[in-house]
């Protein structure tokens, strides 16, 4: 597949200033060939009540990692990717650490976009498994 618009991981992470991404914490850490990889606290931000990873916060990571995989496969002129839905299974409780996760795509066509997004601990367990559905939107 690869990407390509073209960006750095740099320029990703500087985009984020003043999103949500940037108020969780979370980072892009790399851009591969048809992956994006990027990391997120589990931290006061992204905790629920009970000390454990929030899933809303772990949603917000997979789609966060989606979109920009998701755009990164665009044609410069194609447009943008928005998101249509997204669904997450929560496999194992997060409570200290980062988390960390991969988009990879599973379907690119001219108007959706289907991605998967696997979050794991730092022991690289599996946590969280979602898939994002993006539409492909003129700019």
């Amino acid at each position: 597949m690869g990407f390509r618009r073209r960006v750095s991981v740099e320029q990703l992470n500087a985009s984020a200033a003043g999103t949500l991404s940037a108020a969780l914490g979370i980072e892009v850490l790399e851009i591969g060939e048809d992956f994006v990889r990027g990391r997120m606290p589990v931290d006061a931000r992204t905790r629920q009540p009970y000390g454990l990873l929030h899933g809303g916060a772990s949603v917000a990571l997979a789609e966060t990692l989606g979109s920009i995989a998701g755009n990164l496969s665009l044609e410069p002129d194609a447009g943008v990717v928005v998101g249509l839905e997204i669904n997450a299974n929560h496999l194992r409780a997060v409570r200290e650490g980062w988390v960390e996760g991969i988009a990879r795509p599973l379907h690119l066509g001219r108007s959706t976009q289907v991605w998967e997004i696997r979050l794991s601990d730092k022991d690289g367990r599996l946590s969280c498994v979602s898939r994002l559905t993006l539409a492909v939107v003129p700019r």
